[in-house]
């Protein structure tokens, strides 16, 4: 019985030392109030602190309106990596969306958020962009 206890610490001990980590820069990405057909595209940005190859298997979002895109090859330690996400801003209202993503990281699975929200107002920018075609 012992030689099986010790041999389940050392499995764990081992398994803890290369488990893999990563870190946002920001877990929830505010998009504040957008114009309704406006760009709905951000990036979360991370990084591998752990001491293996980060391997992303898989991202969900929690509805059709949102489209997360993972990175196709491994990140390797210490180096950056990007989740661009993409959110339907032809949706009026207020929005929260979770997208989760699966990884070899130590803990598995990991959930990161958007929120905002969409009106029909015309931004600044749209409305200068406007204004300087009519100039013109």
């Amino acid at each position: 019985m012992k030689t099986f206890a010790s041999i389940l610490v050392l499995f764990l001990v081992s398994f803890s030392i290369n488990a893999q980590e990563f870190k946002f820069e920001k877990e929830t990405i505010d998009y504040g109030k957008v114009s309704k057909g406006s760009n709905g595209e951000k990036v979360f940005v991370f990084t591998n602190v752990g001491d293996q190859p980060l391997i992303i298997s898989k991202i969900q979002s929690s509805c059709g309106c949102t489209v997360p895109k993972k990175p196709e090859q491994p990140i390797m330690p210490g180096k950056k990596g990007e989740i661009k996400v993409s959110y339907d801003t032809k949706r009026l209202g207020g929005f929260s969306k979770s997208i989760t993503i699966f990884s070899n990281a130590k803990s598995a699975r990991k959930i990161i958020k958007i929120k905002g929200l969409v009106t029909n107002e015309l931004s600044l920018e749209k409305e200068k962009s406007i204004l300087s075609d009519t100039k013109e």
